[in-house]
């Protein structure tokens, strides 16, 4: 049997009675004088706890008293019974320091992770503060400038609205019907003098586009671009996404320029209005904002209209750039004044119910094109607000419409496909059939046009009777299996695509064959 302290076998042997240890006697007298307690349990321990053990006596050699060796040995046994407890208490602290530091770097852990969760909570609630206090004083203007009358909704002196009346709307003045035909026959007039630009991108062009860039815009714990739009004097897009922001994105730098928070559900369309520094947005929340750049890169709420009761669902910008139309699927889409985001008029059609998930401009601005839920393609005459066409045969919800710059063909998309109307004889003189089409949109010289659904094609358009031929197919890279929508870059040199991830793809020539071509 062994010393529980030196490990070697003792000469005077002594047992613990309340741990029944073995221990040389003195070895443990000495740790009991220093300590108090016993060395491997730390109980408490005295003299009177350990017993003395009777074992056959160990014979050593007889030691020469002439010589100083035998006093020699001892100064070393006692050094040596010194070294063993100093390394055997050194060992005991060494273990209880590692256990002290390891609880320490857990507590130091949590700590930095408590530290990073606050300072986000703490930046959200920063952003959110100044994106109020810039609405305070545009609400303030707006309540000013529009005493008697704002948003459709009656001066705070007049007599108070019953809760299930309607909001009243001054209607489409004279003064702004006149202001829309003189637009309308401008634009007419340019337009039969229009000419396909030289710069536009060639076909043999188009069928070389490949992906060049994807860049992450939105959140991916809740992802999906719903909408895009692009200002083409500035190669800037905007997208609107599931995660409730809208994205201002500069495609020849690759930089966001800004993120415009303030919806809490879905931004279900976003648009440019001119080459303004407006930005309009419509979202499930049932509200549509209008943003204005406040000159430092980022963008300000001037106005959050309220006028429809459920999900808005498209935004679409008249040509004089001073009006602009939102369609929802409470049945009823508003005309508005862009400068005080009054709503001027409110129309619905009482013939029949239908939801609104589409609007669309005619280029010339007298007709308004939407789409429902109910399969059915809308035609409008703005100046009268009554609808003057309908055109049936989508099956399952119109997701998108598109005229064409000639002014002549519509373009709608639903779960059937895509179907071009001609509008001069109201009839459909084409249809692509393929499931799930989410988006359609011409070019805007009218020479091509764009479908995104399972994946996303280019055609070259025709007439009514000729063969609109499909130039190039380019593949979904999201992995979601759905793009949601399209829209062709300045003179068709790029096209930028967004899907159901939170990315933004921009497929265009590559520069080597850029540098082939030249």
């Amino acid at each position: 049997m062994n010393c529980a302290i030196s490990g070697e076998v003792p000469e005077e042997p002594v047992v613990s009675t309340k741990s029944g240890l073995l221990f040389e006697k003195r070895l443990i007298e000495r740790h009991i004088s220093d300590y108090g307690k016993c060395p491997i349990t730390g109980e408490p321990l005295t003299i009177d706890d350990i017993v003395p053990i009777k074992t056959g006596k160990v014979l050593k050699p007889k030691t020469l008293h002439t010589a100083s060796i035998p006093g020699l040995l001892g100064t070393f046994q006692n050094e040596w019974d010194g070294l063993m407890l100093s390394n055997f208490s050194l060992e005991q602290q060494l273990h209880t320091a590692r256990q002290e530091l390891s609880h320490a770097l857990y507590q130091h852990d949590s700590a930095c992770r408590v530290i990073a969760r606050l300072k986000k909570e703490r930046d959200e609630a920063r952003q959110l503060l100044s994106e109020t206090e810039r609405h305070i004083p545009a609400a303030l203007e707006a309540v000013t400038a529009n005493a008697a009358l704002s948003n459709g909704k009656r001066d705070a002196g007049d007599e108070e609205m019953e809760p299930d009346a309607k909001k009243l709307c001054p209607g489409i003045s004279a003064e702004i019907i006149t202001e829309l035909t003189d637009c309308n026959a401008a634009l007419s007039q340019k337009r039969k003098k229009r000419q396909i630009p030289q710069t536009l991108a060639s076909i043999d062009a188009l069928e070389k586009f490949t992906q060049l860039s994807s860049h992450p815009l939105h959140k991916t714990n809740k992802p999906g671009i719903c909408s895009m739009d692009i200002l083409h004097s500035k190669d800037v897009i905007a997208t609107g996404g599931v995660d409730t922001n809208a994205v201002i994105f500069d495609c020849p730098s690759g930089q966001i320029l800004s993120t415009l928070t303030g919806h809490s559900k879905k931004v279900t369309s976003v648009k440019f209005v001119g080459d303004s520094d407006l930005v309009l947005t419509a979202s499930a929340d049932k509200t549509v904002r209008i943003w204005r750049d406040s000159g430092d890169g980022n963008y300000a709420c001037g106005h959050i209209l309220n006028d429809h009761s459920a999900e808005v669902r498209a935004v679409t910008v008249h040509a004089t750039n001073k009006y602009f139309v939102s369609a929802s699927v409470d049945s009823t889409w508003c005309f508005y004044d862009l400068s005080s985001g009054s709503c001027l008029a409110k129309v619905s059609d009482d013939s029949e119910k239908v939801d609104y998930t589409a609007a669309s401009f005619h280029p010339d601005g007298l007709i308004l094109g939407t789409g429902t839920s109910q399969s059915v393609v809308k035609i409008w005459d703005v100046k009268s607000q009554a609808n003057v066409a309908k055109f049936d045969g989508h099956t399952g919800e119109v997701t998108s419409i598109s005229f064409s710059e000639n002014g002549y063909f519509l373009a709608t998309a639903a779960e059937d496909g895509v179907k071009l109307w001609d509008l001069r004889k109201l009839r459909n003189f084409k249809s692509f059939l393929f499931s799930d089409a989410n988006s359609v949109e011409f070019d805007p010289s009218g020479s091509y046009l764009g479908i995104a659904a399972s994946d996303i094609r280019l055609y070259q358009t025709a007439s009514v009777k000729a063969e609109w031929n499909l130039i190039k197919t380019l593949p979904d890279l999201s992995g979601t299996g759905k793009a949601t929508c399209v829209k062709f870059g300045s003179d068709a040199r790029y096209v930028a695509v967004g899907s159901m991830d939170s990315n933004l793809r921009i497929f265009g020539i590559p520069s080597d064959e850029k540098a082939k071509d030249e």
